[in-house]
């Protein structure tokens, strides 16, 4: 039974099993900080599989996490805003798959990897771009984040810069990321189909991931502590500059 489901993946035993750890603790890291699921798997996995494989698992993860999420980011979250960056997004997304699948699997991985560390570490410097909280930026915003995600499937990290520019409360900033995360992956699955990258494998894949990540959000929403609730995101993403550093170093230097 193991082999055949094997087979169906196209993975080796040793594969499935080191995916399945990253999506737990990727997992653990959404239910804390409510995003950067998919930057953890992409961070992780590129040492096994190609971006342009990775992104389609990471759709039926978000997806599977953010049904787990999202009625509370329906319920806190500014809905014009998240609305205004799904638009945005469904522009970009295209423009991001259409570089992936048209580079080399060396040149996707150092652009993803890039991107991830980029994105990481201009959270952690808490940078704040004033001109993005203006309506230009809120669509430029999503366009990016579109792009990004195309490219290696971190359009929330984005949008968390973008809420950072409101000066939200964190309780607010969480919910839109998880409001976001949930309605732009109902748009990019569209764009997934249309480009090929979303395939039975990919599906099988995503699926067979999706308990473990059931499982990772459920603990990281469990071990959540308001109290320490301003160190978890300093916390995840110094992880994520580490993994995506150590798959940068491997994959480009190995």
């Amino acid at each position: 039974m193991m082999d055949g489901l094997l087979a169906t993946l196209d993975l080796t035993g040793q594969e499935f099993l080191i995916l399945t750890v990253i999506v737990i603790v990727a997992g653990i890291v959404r239910g804390f900080s409510g995003f950067a699921l998919s930057a953890v798997v992409m961070a992780s996995a590129v040492i096994i599989l190609p971006p342009v494989q990775i992104i389609p698992i990471c759709w039926w993860l978000e997806m599977t996490a953010s049904v787990l999420m999202a009625r509370g980011g329906w319920q806190e979250a500014d809905r014009g805003i998240v609305m205004g960056l799904v638009i945005g997004s469904t522009i970009g997304v295209p423009f991001g798959l259409l570089l992936t699948t048209s580079v080399s699997v060396e040149a996707s991985q150092l652009i993803a990897l890039t991107v991830i560390i980029a994105l990481a570490l201009t959270q952690l410097a808490k940078i704040r771009l004033a001109f993005l909280a203006t309506k230009a930026g809120l669509y430029g915003s999503g366009i990016a984040a579109g792009i990004v995600t195309g490219l290696a499937s971190v359009g929330g990290m984005v949008i968390a810069i973008y809420v950072l520019s409101q000066d939200a409360p964190a309780a607010k900033m969480r919910a839109a990321l998880v409001l976001f995360l949930f309605v732009s992956s109902l748009t990019s699955l569209i764009m997934l189909l249309w480009f090929g990258v979303m395939n039975s494998t990919a599906a099988a894949r995503g699926l067979s991931l999706a308990i473990p990540t059931t499982l990772g959000v459920f603990l990281g929403q469990r071990l959540f502590t308001p109290r320490f609730a301003s160190y978890y995101r300093p916390a995840c993403l110094s992880l994520l500059c580490a993994l995506a550093g150590a798959a940068l170093v491997r994959t480009q230097f190995a």
